[in-house]
């Protein structure tokens, strides 16, 4: 059984029970013993592990993980230390320089290394929708039970009484805007950040500016999102 180590076992404890979880773990004993998938079997819940639910100041919610060697390793978005940074990841990191520059007039080095893991220590959670996908076959393990899991873990972040906020970036992401109470949280969009449409309304969101600002107002700690 899953073994997250933190406040999310007790959490996600029924949910590992149930049979649709079941069935999915079945199928993914299958795949990692008779294919490549990414990321490696260890690495599937490091968004749990790193950012435990008491702690999770903001959401970004991503699709399915990168399906390229070495790239994924738990964290939507982020990618392992030594592994060049995929365009969707470097737009990213374009616009939180632009925000910094604008709100804090800070002239922000883009990080040498894609790895976010400092981002999920400080209280973002990165949380694909699909956990897992086989080597080169994007979208291969949607529709498999991970959607019903992440579903439920999205919802049960909505329910805490203490407010976060939640990103949004594309449509696979904003379709989930429903399981989102909007009174209590922030919720903020955009346009996916891959070069196919980041100039179609991803540049200038301003959305580390606004999860600030929210935690701010909220009287929480702003998120620190200066990497090293």
């Amino acid at each position: 059984m899953v073994n997250i180590g933190n406040s999310w076992d007790e959490i996600l404890k029924e949910e590992f029970k149930k049979e649709y979880y079941l069935n999915l773990r079945q199928f993914l004993k299958n795949e990692y013993m008779t294919r490549r998938i990414y990321p490696d079997m260890y690495s599937i819940f490091n968004a749990f592990k790193l950012t435990a639910y008491e702690d999770v100041k903001c959401v970004i919610l991503g699709q399915d993980p990168y399906h390229g060697p070495n790239q994924a390793h738990g964290l939507a978005f982020s990618v392992q230390k030594g592994v060049d940074k995929p365009p969707s990841l470097k737009n990213i990191f374009k616009e939180l320089a632009v925000e910094m520059a604008e709100s804090q007039g800070i002239s922000m080095r883009i990080p040498s290394h894609g790895c976010l893991e400092e981002w999920a220590r400080r209280g973002v959670m990165l949380l694909n929708t699909c956990l897992t996908v086989r080597a080169g076959q994007a979208g291969s393990h949607r529709k498999k039970g991970w959607e019903i899991f992440t579903d439920k873990v999205i919802e049960t972040l909505s329910n805490r009484r203490e407010p976060m906020v939640f990103i949004l970036w594309g449509n696979p992401a904003r379709a989930k805007k429903s399981l989102i109470d909007g009174s209590r949280h922030l919720i903020v969009e955009g346009t996916h950040p891959s070069p196919l449409s980041a100039h179609t309304g991803f540049f200038g969101g301003n959305y580390f500016i606004k999860a600030n600002d929210f935690l701010k107002q909220q009287g929480k700690e702003p998120i620190d999102w200066v990497i090293e």
